[in-house]
């Protein structure tokens, strides 16, 4: 790969990558289009998976088309006054409400964090190395992921090299990149240590536990307590959080990755957070954004976890 193409590359996030390719193929191989496409094949398109695939999905696939367009040097037929208005008819006809991932409370953030520690004790009394590493991950990345507010993506972005913990002190993460940081320029996050549920005494036990001094912090675990050398996919986060909430006995089916970004801005919120700060804090740009994260309640100010609040 040349310097051009790998900058080129650089410039485009893996899972848009993905995502494009697999609108591509969709439109080529699934439905038998032609590229370059014209506008007309393009509105045809749109019709024939109106009220099938979500208005977001459409939206996503003729990004896909123009970019695929323009990067061949084609005109971009999605930018036709044909394939914009029967999208909006399609958006008119098919309005939809936009699923949106449960939030974890705090009392289930409890509940599976002290299953988890059970297991580890159990695992640490039967010298069970393999279970003894995945509830230490797990727990770090749970914890991690509720109080940071991170998303999938950006969990599985930290690398050892840019974290530094202090037990009883609080942690600095460092991301040279995320989906809110067009410009890449990289941010720096922090977050305290608690007396209770504490991230910051998750991620020095799951380091220590897999004797990690450089690389992907989060990575898979084989049956015979293996790590690999890649960091955890970004898909594989959803999974991972449903089965630990299934071991301690929590119906898991409605949570997503998502489920512990909404999860920690609903508790921001009912605990009085004003929402310039919860946006500085999670990093999000525009109220919109951040309001799409927070669960309604008549409740304000839950039990505070501890002493100590959450705060930059």
């Amino acid at each position: 790969m040349s310097d051009l193409d790998r900058y080129l590359q650089a410039a485009t996030r893996d899972n848009t990558r993905r995502s494009y390719r697999a609108a591509i193929e969709h439109f080529e191989v699934t439905w038998g289009g032609f590229l370059p496409a014209t506008s007309d094949s393009v509105a045809r398109y749109l019709v024939a998976h109106a009220g099938v695939l979500s208005i977001n999905t459409l939206k996503l696939r003729l990004s896909a088309l123009a970019q695929w367009h323009n990067s061949q040097g084609f005109a971009d037929p999605t930018k036709a006054p044909v394939v914009r208005k029967v999208f909006k008819g399609i958006r008119a006809l098919h309005p939809a409400r936009e699923k949106q991932a449960e939030p974890l409370q705090l009392q289930h953030l409890e509940h599976v964090i002290a299953y988890l520690a059970l297991e580890a004790e159990q695992a640490l009394a039967g010298h069970d190395q393999p279970r003894l590493l995945r509830a230490r991950r797990d727990t770090a990345l749970i914890l991690l992921g509720f109080w940071r507010g991170f998303r999938s993506d950006e969990l599985c972005r930290l690398e050892v090299e840019q974290v530094q913990a202090v037990a009883g002190a609080g942690i600095t993460l460092y991301l040279p990149r995320s989906k809110s940081d067009r410009e890449y320029q990289g941010k720096t996050y922090q977050t305290p240590a608690l007396a209770r549920l504490c991230p910051v005494q998750a991620y020095i036990e799951w380091i220590n536990a897999a004797a990690l001094v450089r690389g992907p912090v989060f990575r898979s675990i084989d049956r015979w307590g293996n790590l690999g050398d890649e960091p955890l996919h970004a898909n594989s986060v959803i999974p991972l959080l449903r089965q630990a909430l299934s071991r301690a006995g929590i119906a898991a089916e409605h949570y997503t990755s998502h489920s512990l970004r909404r999860g920690f801005a609903t508790w921001a919120h009912r605990s009085g957070w004003d929402l310039k700060s919860l946006m500085s804090y999670v990093g999000w740009k525009d109220m919109k954004s951040a309001m799409r994260y927070i669960e309604a309640s008549p409740f304000v100010g839950m039990t505070q976890l501890s002493e100590r609040s959450v705060g930059d």
